[in-house]
C-alpha cells in the first residue's frame, strides 16, 4: 500500500474505531458529566493518564503507516510487521492506550459507568486479539512474528525496549 493510501485510511481508522471506542462511547455513557467529584489529586491522574494515552496512541498509528507501509484495520493491513516504536515495549500499544485513555476519564468524571466499560472493553480487546489478532499475525509473519512475541509482552509494557530487531 502506498503511503499516502495508508495515511488517510490509518486516519479514518484512528477516528472510527478509537475514536469511537475512547471517545464517542464514553460522551454517550456520560454526557462528560461527573457522576461523583474526585480529589483533585486523582483527577489530575486521570488527565495524565488521557494525555499518556495519547502519546502512545498516535505514535503507533503512525508506526503502521511509516513501518508498516498499511493501517491498523484489519481491511487494510500492514505489508511488514510493526515492531518499532511503542511496539518494542508491547505488543498491544494502542489497546492498551485506549484502556488508559477510559480508564483516565473514569478518575476525571468520578463515572461508575465508565469503570464498567473499561473492564468490557478491555476484555473484549484481549479477545479480539487472542481469537483474531495473534492466529493472523502468525500465519502471515511466522518465525518473524513469533520471535517477536517472545521478545515483547502482550499487555504490560516493559520498561526497557526491545532491540529494534527481535
Amino acid at each position: 500500500m502506498r503511503r499516502p493510501a495508508a495515511a488517510w485510511g490509518s486516519g479514518l481508522f484512528f477516528a472510527l474505531a478509537p475514536g469511537t471506542v475512547a471517545g464517542l462511547l464514553p460522551w454517550a455513557l456520560t454526557g462528560w458529566r461527573a457522576d461523583v467529584v474526585l480529589p483533585m489529586p486523582v483527577r489530575l491522574l486521570g488527565g495524565v493518564l488521557v494525555v499518556l494515552g495519547l502519546l502512545v496512541i498516535v505514535p503507533a498509528f503512525v508506526r503502521f503507516v511509516a513501518e508498516g507501509a498499511g493501517t491498523p484495520a484489519p481491511v487494510a493491513e500492514t505489508e511488514h510487521l510493526v515492531v518499532g516504536g511503542p511496539y518494542r515495549f508491547v505488543r498491544n500499544p494502542m489497546y492498551v492506550a485506549v484502556v488508559l485513555a477510559i480508564v483516565g476519564q473514569t478518575l476525571l468524571l468520578g463515572s461508575w459507568a465508565l469503570t464498567w466499560y473499561a473492564v468490557v472493553a478491555g476484555a473484549a480487546m484481549v479477545a479480539f486479539v487472542k481469537l483474531y489478532e495473534e492466529p493472523r499475525l502468525a500465519a502471515r509473519f511466522g518465525a518473524e512474528y513469533a520471535e517477536y512475541r517472545r521478545a515483547v509482552p502482550g499487555w504490560w509494557p516493559r520498561f526497557a525496549p526491545a532491540p529494534q530487531d527481535p
